[in-house]
This record gives C-alpha cells, sequence and structure tokens, in this order.
C-alpha cells in the first residue's frame, strides 16, 4: 500500500494523519462479498486510552468495514473516573458515532477469567450486563442465550500460558462440546500462533485474527511506515449484521496480519485466485520467451515460489507481486506453446503450519 500524508486530523486526545490509501482492500470472492472487521478492540470504559469516537474514525480512515468494542467485563480500571454501570454504554456510543458512515459496529464484551477458560469476546449479545456471572461455563451459556459468536482470545498468552504454546484445558473442550465456543484467535495483536490454527481446524473453530487494541492503531501497528493492523476477512453474502453472523458461524474467514494469509484452504484459495489475475500473456517478438503479466487487486503483497517446469529469463524462482500493482514475468517456454502452465507456492500464505496454497495459471496465450 502506498502511505502518503494528505491531511492531519486533530482531536483533544491525538494527532491522526488520515491517508486515502493506507484503507484495506481485498477483492470479493464469488458468491460473496469480503469485508474487513476487527474484533476485539478496547476505550476507556474498560483499559483501553481513547474514547469510542475514536475506535470508529480509525476504522473509517482503515476501511475497516465491522468493529466491535469489547469491553472488559470483569476488569475495569477506570472506574474511579468513568463509572458506567451499564455495560453496554461503549457500544452505545460508538454506534452512535458510526450512524450515517459506512460502519458496522456489533455489541460485544470481553469475558475476562483466569486460565481456564483464559478471555473470550462474545459479539453480537444483547445486554452485556447480564454476563456478569461468577460461574466461568455459565458466562458463556448466557452469551449463548443471547445468541452470541463466541471466540477464544490470545491463547497463546504468556501472561496465561508461558510458553506461548496454544492448549486446549477440559473446560475448553466442555465449551466446544456444547457449542458454546465457536471460534479462535490464530492472531491477537502483534502475535501469531501455529498451535491455534491446528486447534482451530482440528475442531471447527472460525479463525480469527483482532487488533485487541488499547491504545492508538496507528502507533502500535506502524501504519504510516506501511504496516497495517491484523484483521479478520469475513465472506458475507450481504453487508448486514446477521450475514455478518452467518458467515462467521460458517467458519468463512480468512486473517490477514503483517501481510500474511492464514486460513483454510477453501476460504484462502478463491481469495488469493480473485486477487491474483492474468492480464497478458504474448511472446516476445521472435522469441520464444513469453511474457505474463500478473495484476494484483489486493493490499498483499504476494511472494510467489515457481513450482512449474519453466524458468524465468528476468526472475529467480521466487517472484514479488506488489499490493495494488502488476508484475511482468519472462517464461522461457523452449517453444511457442499455445496453452502453458504457470503454477505458484504462494509463500505469504498459510494453509495449515508449515503448509502454503498453490496458484496454477492454464494460459491462453495472446496471437
Amino acid at each position: 500500500m502506498k502511505h502518503v500524508i494528505q491531511i492531519l486530523l486533530f482531536t483533544p486526545f491525538i494527532l491522526f494523519a488520515q491517508d486515502q490509501d493506507r484503507k484495506i482492500e481485498f477483492p470479493d470472492i464469488p458468491g460473496y462479498l469480503t469485508l474487513v472487521a476487527d474484533l476485539h478492540q478496547h476505550t476507556v470504559f474498560s483499559d483501553g486510552s481513547v474514547w469510542p469516537d475514536i475506535r470508529v474514525r480509525e476504522a473509517i480512515f482503515d476501511g475497516v468495514d465491522v468493529i466491535s468494542l469489547t469491553e472488559h467485563i470483569e476488569y475495569q480500571p477506570h472506574k474511579e473516573d468513568i463509572p458506567h454501570p451499564d455495560r453496554n454504554r461503549s457500544y452505545e456510543v460508538a454506534r452512535e458515532y458510526a450512524e450515517g458512515k459506512d460502519l458496522i459496529v456489533i455489541n460485544g464484551a470481553e469475558i475476562t477469567r483466569s486460565m481456564p477458560p483464559g478471555h473470550a469476546n462474545a459479539i453480537f449479545i444483547t445486554d452485556a450486563n447480564k454476563l456478569i456471572l461468577d460461574d466461568p461455563v455459565e458466562v458463556f451459556r448466557e452469551a449463548k442465550r443471547q445468541g452470541a459468536f463466541t471466540f477464544w482470545n490470545h491463547p497463546n498468552w504468556t501472561a496465561q500460558r508461558k510458553n506461548g504454546i496454544s492448549q486446549l484445558t477440559d473446560m475448553h473442550r466442555q465449551l466446544i462440546s456444547e457449542e458454546l465456543l465457536d471460534g479462535i484467535e490464530v492472531v491477537n495483536e502483534t502475535t501469531y500462533s501455529d498451535e491455534a490454527l491446528t486447534i482451530a481446524q482440528d475442531n471447527g473453530l472460525t479463525v480469527m485474527a483482532t487488533s485487541d487494541i488499547h491504545g492508538l492503531v496507528d502507533w502500535l501497528f506502524k501504519i504510516p511506515d506501511g504496516g497495517h493492523r491484523p484483521v479478520t476477512l469475513i465472506f458475507a453474502k450481504q453487508r448486514t449484521e446477521s450475514s455478518i453472523k452467518e458467515a462467521l458461524e460458517a467458519g468463512r474467514t480468512v486473517a490477514w496480519y503483517k501481510n500474511n494469509l492464514i486460513g483454510n484452504a477453501d476460504n484462502i484459495q478463491p481469495l488469493i485466485e480473485s486477487s491474483l489475475k492474468l492480464r497478458e500473456a504474448k511472446y516476445r517478438q521472435n522469441t520464444e520467451v513469453l511474457r505474463v503479466v500478473i495484476n494484483n487487486n489486493s493490499d498483499a503483497r504476494f511472494l510467489l515460489r515457481n513450482l512449474s517446469d519453466f524458468t524465468f529469463h528476468e526472475n529467480s524462482d521466487l517472484v514479488e507481486v506488489l499490493p495494488q500493482g502488476e508484475t511482468a514475468i519472462q517464461v522461457k517456454t523452449r517453444t511457442i506453446l499455445k496453452n502453458p502452465e504457470l503454477s505458484f507456492e504462494v509463500l505469504n500464505a498459510t494453509i495449515a503450519p508449515g503448509k502454503h496454497p498453490t496458484l496454477k495459471y492454464n494460459i491462453e496465450v495472446e496471437q
């Protein structure tokens, strides 16, 4: 993504750098809209540093389609300064600020317990106040009675897992067996967990990526320097809250983190194929070298490793396709071919620990 600073907006608390090119953009896939979501964030209504309107503005700057301000239920360090007996207040304030804007705000809260079960988010709830319960399993049952989608937060958090390894406990197995736990954060803030991805795939949990932002998105994720917040890409039938919930429950998500796409193959494959399109395939005049142009209409910087039988005239086996850009490859086919095939391993995408998807092009050569 390009990051040319265009204007500066001042609020009483923060200087924002607004940049039209910082918006996160990925193409739709066949049959679904691709929506950008950050469903784990905090404000001063729990242990965050900003008012809810800042979260709304950050989301709009970043092109995020869906957010949830998931304030801690049990942890309220600012309650002496900001008493709020109604735990839905953060959501209500954010929803008011987002009114008339192209942003969906979902009511949510963070269940904040020691391990097990650790921390978990419940989103699409109707009343956060009813989640103030002692029993660690009953709170999940109450969330489900409200129609919540729940996911396990930062299962690799070293404050609760000293070795940084995500691991199921008997309580988590109980929550899964009772259908009280729906997803798991494979990415949280600045960490990624291979083990969490395995847990997700072994137990049918939805892959999630969140910022878990407490301070400022721009500072933590170095957005002015070309960084991006981690987000969940949701493949929804419509741009509505109900459709988003259906997509999450169906597991149609991909995590985007530090330029890596992470998730199940049946979600990542159509996203890659929708992002990388052949724009041109034509032999250079009087040669047997085929010029192929790959266009990238996503914000991912793709790194492709050649798996085909052909070698390239200008590249090694590694080919980079810049975000929202294109790359020309000179393919030495040794003879004129009508329908050569190119195949690549997509190194910045992960479909299982240590495993990357492949991309194939059955090329129709221009005459």
